[in-house]
């Protein structure tokens, strides 16, 4: 796809980056057919081909309203299109940059803005937000239906492994999971203890960044990921980490990313590209630990049947499709078909407030084919998901990692003997 930048971009770092992004789209259209808010609406504006036109469009100085600001509003950075596309296009970043770019040349009505500035204020600090969940579930008989579904419960974390082993992690505890989902992260430290492996947490890491990154606000997404680099160095310089875990996969296609994102920063350029070669899902380090094979047979098999929701980030974002789904069943774990399971649930962040009537569509959409075959369990790899799962869902919606754990709990529960192991 040809382009011609406008004078006005052409010394913009980004827009030259975006120009090279769009010049391998093919216009072929295949993305269209795994694009969710296309199979919605139906609109090619409201597709990847469409909003690279509409991306193209920008940077060739074309006249942009708050109309072009919708539909690249509207799209969910899902990336279901990157892995259908056979030209390899990277719409994700292209879609960030058009939107950051965007942002510049049309103004948003106060109501919007200052809903976006309280996301970016409020979602990447625990203790804020822990403030809010406390009040939501204080006020919540008070609240309407809509918004009594979205109040989350706390979970009290249970107690952190205190053995110490010669090999070393690090751990992204996150905002969010920190606060409603704290079992998650002591769960990953669990079985990491298991297999002879101390997980540690960087006292003064935060945000990954993503919240502000993808709200178009560049300067403050990157403040975050510097600051997050410059809590794990020491660690990075001193324990012999061996990978910063994150299980949170919207996190963790970040934190990957961070090489990219600080290339051009002399300070961090190189820590960066060190800190995302560390980057690893907690799938990716059970399964180089080949986990499965270590782990103890429950002396009876698991009763509960899961559904497993596979989040964009996962799937499609880091590219590791069908991972967890072998850990759990080589486990020991019944994995129930879901059908469209490439589709996003519509959390996707900040979507499912900022683009409420949309995120509900897909995620009825989403739990239908989830509650289909009457699983015990959903079972995700998000906290995002995981949160907008369950305030619709008939059933616990729980990390996967915590079903790995609980496992490993009950085995060590039970009475050591040869037929409780693998061979």
């Amino acid at each position: 796809m040809q382009t011609n930048i406008d004078p006005k971009f052409k010394h913009h770092p980004q827009a030259q980056e975006a120009e090279s992004i769009i010049r391998a789209c093919v216009h072929c259209g295949f993305c269209t057919a795994t694009c969710p808010t296309y199979q919605l609406l139906g609109d090619e504006l409201d597709g990847p081909r469409g909003r690279i036109y509409l991306i193209k469009q920008l940077l060739e100085g074309a006249t942009v309203s708050t109309q072009t600001q919708v539909h690249l509003d509207r799209c969910l950075t899902c990336r279901a299109c990157e892995t259908t596309c056979p030209s390899g296009v990277r719409y994700g970043r292209l879609a960030e940059i058009g939107r950051s770019i965007l942002e510049q040349q049309v103004g948003r009505r106060p109501l919007a803005t200052l809903v976006r500035f309280l996301l970016r204020k409020i979602i990447p600090y625990p203790k804020r937000l822990a403030v809010l969940v406390i009040s939501g579930l204080w006020l919540k008989p008070l609240l309407p239906a809509r918004l009594r579904q979205k109040v989350p419960k706390r979970q009290t974390p249970h107690a952190w492994p205190q053995t110490q082993h010669p090999r070393n992690m690090l751990i992204l505890k996150g905002c969010a999971q920190a606060v409603v989902s704290a079992h998650t992260n002591t769960a990953c430290a669990s079985v990491l203890d298991h297999l002879g492996i101390t997980l540690m947490a960087a006292p003064k890491a935060g945000c990954c960044g993503a919240v502000s990154h993808h709200l178009s606000q560049e300067a403050e997404g990157l403040a975050f990921m510097r600051r997050n680099i410059d809590a794990w160095w020491p660690y990075i310089e001193t324990h012999n980490i061996e990978a910063i875990i994150t299980a949170a996969s919207g996190c963790g296609v970040l934190v990957k990313e961070y090489g990219d994102l600080l290339q051009h920063d002399p300070h961090y350029a190189e820590k960066a590209k060190r800190v995302a070669a560390l980057a690893k899902d907690m799938s990716e380090v059970l399964r180089t630990e080949q986990f499965v094979q270590k782990c103890p047979q429950p002396s009876q098999p698991i009763p509960q049947k899961i559904a497993f929701h596979s989040p964009c980030t996962l799937q499609h974002g880091q590219q590791l499709n069908g991972v967890v789904e072998s850990i759990l069943s080589g486990i020991g774990y019944t994995l129930l078909p879901v059908a469209e399971a490439h589709l996003c649930c519509g959390s996707a962040g900040t979507y499912s407030i900022l683009q409420a009537t949309l995120s509900q569509q897909l995620l009825d959409r989403k739990l239908t084919h989830l509650q289909q075959a009457q699983p015990d369990i959903i079972a995700t790899a998000n906290i995002g998901c995981q949160m907008h799962l369950a305030t619709q869902a008939h059933i616990p919606v729980k990390h996967w990692i915590e079903l790995v754990a609980e496992v490993i709990t009950t085995h060590a529960k039970e009475p050591h003997d040869a037929s409780s192991h693998h061979s």
